[in-house]
């Protein structure tokens, strides 16, 4: 944003002219020595005058010296937990990485409670605090690098209880001061404050020099439901404060600006970046609550990963009765979506990698859910490799997976 600021300048000078970086130049006339003379403005820059470029060089990113080669045949990875990552399953879960198709681990580096389950070099006093002992990164990493397993680190960005019991002011409170939480006690902190934005990009850009080669942002948006208590609630806008967009579009453009922030600023550290979306915002222009555009979050991105499982499909969505009962079926009807939407964007599209399900919704009730295995599995790659799309991510919160599957359609 250029500011001007009104000057009264003595001068002898005929003529006084200053240039910068990002400036324009000032003049003042005066006709005698001594004259008070009103001079016309100075415009300066606010712009930082050393900036990340558009395009990084590639002989300046930082290298971790971790080799792990991004798969040939597209990534099609699992979930692990901390619990799996550093723990005794994380034998059997390479094992099943080298006997079948599955290449890829998306591992919680900074998980659903703000927790980072990683000792990272960082010398921010709130990471500190919240950094867990619970992987071990120089075993880690080897591990994956000797089976050849692409590593992509999962951060948690605004669901982050620990944040906001700690900041109350980056988070949403009541008038009484309390931290807000939904139904499930999960606190989030506020998207609007860049403060909160720096915080978890240092998470990611310690995770790059670990060498993790895809950060993947999670809950990229505000509270679901958002809509209906944004009024309620204090939390500050910050530099979108004063704006004429509505709340709505206020939440639009501050989720957006994170994702396109995030990249610009991941870009020294030769990582993809990608980000987790709910499957149904790529069906309307734009989910009201969360502030997720899927179209404008795709053209910020390396990688889109819609969440598509079957069952967080509501009774009749796509067409579909009971969408839990047909796993094809949703993903056939849901590509057809995203394949518009992402050919709009055209050579700005990102890689489709999505999330789909590799568990038994029993929750959903008698008759509205069926036990998911091997077949189900494969039904939604199919359905994902006809539409063109041969990446996927496995989602099990458990981190047990249906090893006997069809992992490629190739």
């Amino acid at each position: 944003m250029m500011k001007k600021f009104k000057q009264t300048l003595f001068c002898s000078a005929a003529l006084l002219s200053v240039s910068a970086l990002g400036s324009t130049s000032v003049e003042a006339e005066t006709t005698t020595e001594d004259q008070q003379v009103e001079t016309t403005y100075l415009t300066m820059s606010s712009e930082p005058l050393l900036m990340i470029p558009e395009t990084f060089p590639s002989q300046f990113k930082y290298d971790s010296g971790v080799d792990i080669p991004y798969p040939e045949d597209g990534v099609k990875g699992i979930f692990l937990t901390a619990n799996s990552a550093g723990g005794s399953r994380m034998e059997s879960l390479i094992d099943l990485m080298n006997r079948t198709e599955l290449n890829s681990m998306v591992i919680d580096v900074k998980d659903d409670y703000g927790d980072i389950t990683m000792p990272i070099d960082s010398d921010h006093e709130l990471i500190t605090e919240n950094t867990r002992n619970w992987v071990d990164p120089e075993q880690l990493m080897p591990q994956l690098e000797e089976n050849g397993i692409y590593p992509i680190a999962r951060i948690v960005v605004f669901k982050d209880n620990n944040l906001a019991e700690e900041r109350p002011d980056l988070s949403f409170t009541h008038p009484d001061g309390s931290v807000w939480t939904n139904r499930a006690g999960h606190a989030f902190v506020n998207p609007f404050m860049k403060e909160v934005w720096d915080y978890n990009i240092e998470v990611a850009k310690q995770a790059a020099k670990l060498g993790f080669k895809d950060i993947q942002f999670d809950y990229v948006r505000f509270p679901e439901g958002f809509e209906l208590r944004d009024e309620d609630v204090i939390y500050s806008r910050e530099d979108y404060e004063g704006s004429d967009l509505d709340n709505v579009q206020l939440r639009v453009e501050a989720v957006t600006d994170f994702v396109a922030y995030a990249r610009r600023e991941l870009q020294p550290f030769d990582v993809d970046v990608s980000v987790d979306i709910f499957g149904y915002a790529a069906t309307i222009e734009e989910a009201p609550g969360i502030g997720q555009n899927f179209s404008r979050i795709s053209e910020n991105v390396d990688v889109i990963s819609s969440m598509i499982y079957p069952s967080h499909w509501g009774p009749g969505s796509l067409g579909i009765a009971k969408p839990d009962l047909e796993p094809y079926n949703v993903v056939a009807r849901y590509m057809e979506y995203e394949n518009e939407v992402l050919g709009n964007l055209g050579e700005n599209a990102p890689v489709s990698r999505p999330w789909i399900q590799d568990f038994t919704a029993s929750y959903l009730g008698s008759g509205w859910y069926k036990r998911y295995g091997a077949q189900e599995v494969e039904d939604q790659i199919r359905a994902l490799n006809e539409y063109g799309v041969n990446e996927f991510l496995l989602w099990n919160a458990g981190n047990s997976y249906s090893e006997t599957a069809q992992y490629s359609f190739d």
